[in-house]
């Protein structure tokens, strides 16, 4: 049993109805004072916030007996270089269900966009632009969906309904009750034959990720590409050149850097759309604090808790391992 540990929350108490008792719970969503000592923190809820790593950044270095630090997104690459500053045994935990369903349907509703034409009719269309055009549908085509978790999960399954052929690809190949997914090494092979390729998460699990301008060459001309993994950036000067070529139209809800500038080509460039991050919907509140309450039950009672995605084995910035 955890009595008595220190809970940071970004929600007030009274927002989560059905907490477990016998916490300590303290209401911090990166704005305003703390709300105590963060050395006597045990568990913090990074805020769901854009910059979210620059708020944690400044309130982890006090927190030296921190065991748990849980995110409410699916991607956990921007705090990696925050690791020296939590204590040796940290874990790391997303919440990668949390924006399930908002991030899966934002990845559908782009890809029909793009096969739609609205990328290039979505500003002020030119008369001819009016007249009707040969724009294409998912009968048929070969969509590739890259990552087999929640949000890669929930894609596939809604792709069902527009009778394309779907392939599944996570980090290791397996089979599955809905059927095969391809491993990473199979990439080099199947990407070439997409018609469409739907990025749900990084299979890299490394800053940068695989996008560079050598993957982004083996998709075949006319392909379209979706991008909604926050933790895999592609490259953006290289996105541009096979945009502007006019030999990929892409749709992206992520970008390197997370806010384009003003002025930058794919914000102009027909072949591109550019939206906003699809994780905040209005399910995102109500899925957030079901969440939340239920990976707080568990750690309450010690249990093992969902989405454990590391445990931090380096010591913290001056301290020796033991």
């Amino acid at each position: 049993m955890k009595d008595g540990a220190t809970v940071w929350l970004p929600y007030r108490r009274n927002r989560i109805p059905g907490l477990p008792e016998g916490l300590s719970y303290g209401y911090w969503d990166g704005t305003g004072p703390l709300p105590g000592d963060p050395a006597e923190v045990r568990f913090l809820v990074g805020p769901p916030v854009p910059g979210a790593e620059h708020l944690l950044g400044h309130v982890l270095p006090g927190m030296r007996n921190l065991e748990m630090l849980q995110l409410l997104g699916s991607g956990y690459d921007h705090v990696m270089p925050l690791l020296h500053t939590m204590p040796a045994g940290t874990r790391l935990a997303t919440g990668c269900e949390v924006r399930r369903v908002a991030t899966a349907e934002r990845a559908v509703t782009l890809l029909r966009a793009l096969c739609r034409g609205l990328d290039r009719c979505a500003g002020h269309p030119s008369p001819e632009e009016w007249r009707p055009q040969p724009y294409t549908t998912l009968v048929g085509k070969r969509v590739l969906v890259i990552g087999y978790g929640a949000v890669g999960a929930d894609v596939a399954a809604r792709l069902g309904a527009f009778r394309c052929e779907t392939v599944v690809v996570a980090r290791t190949a397996r089979t599955t009750p809905a059927g095969r997914v391809y491993g990473a090494q199979d990439l080099p092979v199947l990407l070439p034959t997409a018609d469409a390729v739907v990025v749900c998460a990084s299979l890299t699990g490394l800053p940068g990720g695989m996008w560079g301008a050598n993957t982004l060459e083996l998709l075949k001309d006319g392909a379209l590409l979706v991008h909604v993994a926050p933790d895999d950036p592609m490259d953006t000067q290289a996105l541009v050149r096979q945009v502007r070529a006019g030999r990929l139209r892409v749709a992206l809800d992520a970008t390197d850097p997370w806010q384009l500038p003003p002025g930058h080509p794919l914000r102009q460039l027909p072949g591109a759309l550019i939206t906003p991050d699809a994780g905040f919907g209005d399910a995102f509140s109500p899925a957030s604090t079901d969440f939340l309450r239920r990976q707080l039950h568990r750690y309450a009672r010690g249990e093992q808790l969902d989405n454990v995605v590391l445990t931090n084995t380096r010591p913290r910035t001056g301290e020796r391992a033991a």
